[in-house]
C-alpha cells in the first residue's frame, strides 16, 4: 500500500544524531539518507524579527507557518511536504527553535488519495512536539485541511486585489514552463496559503502537481521554489542578477508587477476556482497530452468549457477554431466542437467558418459541413467580387449539388449585383477557381459584355484590374474570343483606332488569337513593337509576310520606330540590310533610313565597330544601290580610311589620309579619327621630317591626343624602340613650327626636357643622334646634358635653365624659348 514516510526535525536532546541540537528527532522506517537531506534543506526557518522572542502559546500561534511542498519529477509523483512552525526556545532555553514535520512519498498522489500539496494546509496531521521514540509509523491518506474550493473562492471574491489573480496565475505559468520564482506577500501565511490554493486549483492538474512552494520564507532571495510566500516584515532585497528571476505580488501593500495575462488565465479565472474542477475533468477528453504552456492548454480548456455550457470570449473561440485544424486526436468529437461553435457564435468570419467546415468534415459530420459551406458560398462570392481585404481565394467545389447551388447564386450575383467591370471580372475568376460550369450561352454573353466594357472604358484601369483581366484572358478561352470580337467591332465602328492594341486590354491578345484577322494582327504587331523595342526588326518582317511585301514603306517604318529620332541603330540597320532581298528594289524610304543610321552619333568603340559592319554590308553593289549618292560616298570614305589604318606602312600616310577636308562632318570617319588614328600612327615608323610637317595639319583634338600619347611614351620609364623614338623626335622638334597652341607648346617642352633628367645616358645618346638631322640646336642641348651626366655634375644639370621643375604629375616642365645651355655659355664667353 502506498504511504507517507514521516520525519520530525527540530532542536532537541534526543534524536538520531545521539547528541542535543538540530537533528531528526524521529523518522519512519525505511527513510533514506537522500530523503533526510532533502527535508533538512527545506526545514530551515527564520521568524520575523518582531516574533523572535515569542514563547507563549498565544505569541507562537501568531508566527507564520511554512507549509512547503517539493516534487522531484515532472509528474509530481515523488514529492515531499512539510509543515514548519516556530516553537521559540529549545531545551537549552535559547530562542530560534522550530519544529518541522515532513511527509515523503514515492507516489504522493496515490498516498494522499489525489490530494494536492496545498490541501495539507491546516491539516490535523501535523505534529508540533518531539517524539519520545526515534521511530514513528508511516501514514496513509492524511486528512485534508480547511482549504477547499469554496473557502478559496470566498477568500478571492472578498479580497480587495482579486483582479490580480489572472496575472498571478500567468506568472506562475511562466515560472513552471520557463524559469524564475513568484513571491506572494500578504499579512499572514494563512492568506498566502489561500492564494497558493487558488493558483493550484486553476492550474492544469499536471502542472499543479509540479508546483513547488513554501508559504513562508523570511528571505525569498535564498529560495528557488516556484511559489514563495512571505509577510510584510520579510527581507525582499534582491541582487541585480536576481531581480529578473523573482516576480513579486505584494497583496499587503497593493504593489504588483506588470504581467501580460494570456487568454488562458483570463478564461480560467472567469470560470473561477469554484467551477474549474469539472472543467479540468472534461479537458482530459480534449487534450492531446504533453501540453505545457498557456498557449498549449488554451484551446483544449476552451473546448471543454464550451461543451459544459460555459460561454467563451472571442479570443477563446479563435483559439479553438485555429486548434481544430490539427486536432485529429479528437475523432468524431472534432465535428461536435465545430457544430457547437457554429450554432452559438453567429459573428464568425469566413476564415473561421471555413475552418469549422473543414473540422466538421474531418470529424465525419457531412451535414454540418454542407450547412456551413452553404453559408460560406454567398459570403465568399460577395467578398471576392468586391475585393474585400479578407476575401478568400475560390477553391474547387467537388460535390455536384453544392456546385449547382453555387452556380445559381453566381449567376444571380453576376446579373444583379456586379456593378463594375472589376466586379464582373472577379466573379468570372471565382467561377474558374470554384470549377463552376455555367451554361455556354451564359458564359459567352457575360464575357462579351465584359470585353465591350473594357475596350470602351475611358479611364485607365488600375493595376489590380489589369492583373485580374490578364489572368482571366489567360485561363478562359471564351474571354479571349470575346476580346477579339470587341476589338474588331471597335476598329470597324470608329476610325483612327489603330493604336487600340497598345492599350489595355487588347495588348493581352496573342498572334494566334488574330491569325484569321490580318488587319488586326498587323495593328497588334505594331503595338507590340512599341512595348518591346528590342524585337522591332523581327516584328517588321512578320508584318511584311502578312502583307506579302518585300520592303517596308515610310508609313510602316514610322509606325514601328516611333521615337523622336526615327532612326535605326547600327545593329538594326545591319540586320535589316542583310534580311532584305539583295539585288531587288526597295522602297526609297529604306535608303533614307539607312543613310540616317550611317551618320548617327558614335559614342564608343562598340558603336564604331557596329557602324563599320554596316558599311561593309552596304558596300556590296546589290545593296549600295539602295543608298542616296551621299551615303554611298560616306560608306566608301569610311571603308577607305579603315583600310588605311590597317594597310599604311608609315605614320605620315595616315596623317595625310585623315587630313581630307570635310570628313569631320561624317560620324564614322570622325570616330575613326577619334578612336583609332593616334594608336595606329604610333604603331608605325615615322619619317620625322614629313610627319613633323603634317602634324600641324591635324585637327586640334587629334594633335592633342597625339602629343599626349607621345608624352606618356617618354615618361613611362621604359626603353623605347626605334619606331617610338621617331615619334618622340617628331613631337620634340615640332616646337619650331608656328601656330601651335600654348597647351601643345607645353606638351612639346615636356617631351623635350624629360629625357634629359630621367633617361639613361645610353638612351639619351640615341635620342641626341636621332634628333641631330632634324634640329641641331636641340641635339646640342642633349649633348651638353650627356656631358654633364657623364661628368657627374648633378648640380649643373639642376641649374641648367632648360630643365624645369617637376609638375604635380611628376613630369618636368620647361619654358618655351629658353636658351639651350650651350648658347648661354657662348654668350658668357663673348
Amino acid at each position: 500500500m502506498t504511504h507517507f514516510q514521516q520525519l520530525y526535525y527540530t532542536s532537541c536532546e534526543h534524536g538520531l544524531s545521539g547528541f542535543s541540537g538540530f537533528q531528526f528527532n524521529a523518522v519512519s522506517a525505511g527513510v533514506t539518507a537522500e530523503t533526510r537531506q532533502a527535508v533538512e534543506a527545506l526545514a530551515g526557518y527564520e521568524p520575523p524579527r518582531s516574533m523572535v522572542e515569542s514563547d507563549t502559546p498565544e505569541l507562537l500561534k501568531r508566527c507564520p507557518v511554512n507549509l512547503c511542498y517539493r516534487p522531484y519529477d515532472r509528474q509530481g509523483r515523488r514529492a515531499t511536504a512539510l509543515c514548519v512552525r516556530y516553537v521559540g526556545r529549545d531545551s537549552a532555553r535559547r530562542f530560534g527553535n522550530y519544529f518541522a514535520h515532513a511527509l515523503h512519498s514515492e507516489d504522493f498522489r496515490a498516498a494522499g488519495d489525489g490530494m494536492l500539496g496545498i490541501e495539507l494546509w491546516g491539516s490535523p496531521v501535523w505534529a508540533g512536539t518531539v517524539s519520545p521514540t526515534t521511530e514513528i509509523p508511516p501514514l496513509t491518506a492524511p486528512p485534508r485541511g480547511p482549504l477547499g474550493v469554496r473557502a478559496v473562492r470566498d477568500f478571492v471574491h472578498g479580497h480587495p486585489h482579486a483582479a490580480q489573480l489572472p496575472n498571478l496565475l500567468a506568472a506562475v505559468f511562466a515560472a513552471l514552463t520557463e524559469h524564475g520564482s513568484v513571491v506572494v506577500v500578504d499579512h499572514t501565511s494563512d492568506r498566502v496559503a489561500h492564494w497558493f490554493a487558488a493558483v493550484s486549483y486553476l492550474l492544469p492538474p499536471p502542472l499543479a502537481r509540479r508546483l513547488s512552494f513554501a508559504t513562508y520564507v523570511l528571505r525569498p532571495a535564498r529560495s528557488r521554489l516556484h511559489l514563495i510566500g512571505t509577510v510584510p516584515e520579510a527581507q525582499l532585497e534582491f541582487g541585480p542578477d536576481d531581480e529578473a528571476a523573482y516576480t513579486v505580488f505584494d497583496f499587503a501593500r497593493g504593489v504588483f508587477p506588470e504581467v501580460a495575462a494570456p487568454d488562458l488565465t483570463l478564461l480560467l479565472t472567469r470560470i473561477g476556482v469554484g467551477s474549474v474542477r469539472p472543467v479540468w475533468s472534461w479537458t482530459a477528453d480534449y487534450a492531446r497530452g504533453g501540453e505545457e504552456t498557456p498557449g498549449d492548454w488554451h484551446a483544449p480548456v476552451a473546448a471543454a468549457a464550451a461543451s459544459g455550457g460555459i460561454t467563451l470570449a472571442a479570443a477563446d473561440v479563435r483559439a479553438v477554431i485555429d486548434w481544430l485544424a490539427g486536432a485529429d486526436h479528437l475523432g468524431p468529437r472534432r465535428a461536435a466542437v465545430a457544430a457547437d461553435l457554429h450554432r452559438k457564435h453567429r459573428e464568425l468570419d469566413d476564415r473561421q467558418l471555413a475552418a469549422l467546415s473543414a473540422a466538421a468534415k474531418a470529424g465525419g459530420d457531412l451535414t454540418v459541413h454542407q450547412e456551413i459551406e452553404g453559408k460560406l458560398h454567398a459570403s465568399r462570392m460577395r467578398a471576392y467580387m468586391t475585393g474585400a481585404q479578407d476575401a478568400a481565394e475560390p477553391v474547387p467545389l467537388a460535390d455536384r449539388a453544392v456546385r449547382q447551388r453555387a452556380t445559381a447564386l453566381w449567376e444571380r450575383l453576376l446579373s444583379g449585383e456586379a456593378a463594375t467591370a472589376r466586379q464582373r471580372t472577379r466573379l468570372l475568376l471565382w467561377a474558374l477557381g470554384a470549377r463552376l460550369a455555367p451554361a455556354p450561352e451564359v458564359l459567352a454573353r457575360e464575357t462579351l459584355a465584359l470585353a465591350h466594357a473594357l475596350v470602351g472604358a475611358s479611364a485607365t484601369p488600375g493595376p489590380g484590374l489589369r492583373r485580374e483581366v490578364a489572368e482571366l484572358v489567360r485561363e478562359l478561352p471564351e474571354m479571349r474570343e470575346a476580346l477579339v470580337i470587341a476589338v474588331r467591332e471597335a476598329l470597324e465602328g470608329r476610325g483612327g483606332q489603330e493604336q487600340l492594341f497598345s492599350q489595355f486590354p487588347a495588348e493581352l491578345l496573342h498572334e494566334g488569337d488574330l491569325r484569321d484577322h490580318p488587319v488586326l494582327l498587323e495593328h497588334h504587331l505594331r503595338a507590340r513593337a512599341e512595348r518591346e523595342p528590342s524585337h522591332t526588326v523581327d516584328l517588321m518582317f512578320k508584318i511584311l509576310r502578312i502583307r506579302d511585301a518585300a520592303s517596308p514603306d515610310e508609313d510602316l517604318l514610322r509606325g514601328l520606330w516611333r521615337q523622336p529620332s526615327r532612326t535605326w541603330t547600327h545593329r538594326e540597320a545591319v540586320t535589316i540590310a542583310e534580311r532584305l532581298p539583295a539585288g531587288e528594289r526597295v522602297d526609297p524610304a529604306v535608303g533614307q533610313w539607312l543613310d540616317r543610321a550611317l551618320n548617327q552619333r558614335i559614342d564608343d568603340e562598340s558603336d564604331l565597330q557596329a557602324c563599320l559592319e554596316l558599311c561593309r554590308v552596304l558596300a556590296s553593289p546589290a545593296r549600295s544601290a539602295w543608298l542616296p549618292a551621299t551615303a554611298r560616298e560616306r560608306v566608301r570614305t569610311t571603308l577607305d580610311l579603315h583600310t588605311a589604318l590597317h594597310e599604311a606602312r608609315e605614320a605620315t600616310e595616315l596623317a595625310a589620309a585623315f587630313a581630307i577636308a570635310g570628313i569631320d562632318r561624317w560620324a564614322a570617319p570622325q570616330a575613326l579619327k577619334r578612336y583609332r588614328l593616334v594608336p595606329a600612327m604610333l604603331a608605325l615608323p615615322a619619317d620625322v621630317r614629313r610627319l613633323r610637317d603634317r602634324l600641324p595639319e591635324l585637327s586640334h583634338s587629334t594633335l592633342d591626343g597625339y602629343l599626349t600619347a607621345v608624352r606618356r611614351l617618354v615618361t613611362r620609364g621604359e626603353r623605347l624602340d626605334d619606331t617610338a623614338l621617331d615619334h618622340v623626335v617628331a613631337a620634340a622638334t615640332l616646337r619650331s613650327r608656328a601656330g601651335l597652341s600654348q597647351a601643345h607648346k607645353d606638351d612639346t617642352a615636356a617631351i623635350m626636357s624629360h629625357p634629359a633628367q630621367y633617361w639613361r645616358v645610353a638612351d639619351l645618346k640615341r635620342l641626341e643622334h636621332a634628333t641631330r638631322p632634324h634640329d641641331r640646336d636641340l641635339a646640342d642641348r642633349y649633348a651638353e646634358w650627356i656631358t654633364a651626366r657623364e661628368g657627374g655634375a648633378r648640380k649643373l644639370v639642376r641649374k641648367l635653365p632648360f630643365v624645369g621643375r617637376r609638375t604635380p604629375g611628376g613630369t618636368p616642365s620647361a619654358t618655351p624659348g629658353e636658351e639651350p645651355p650651350g648658347n648661354s655659355r657662348k654668350k658668357k664667353g663673348r
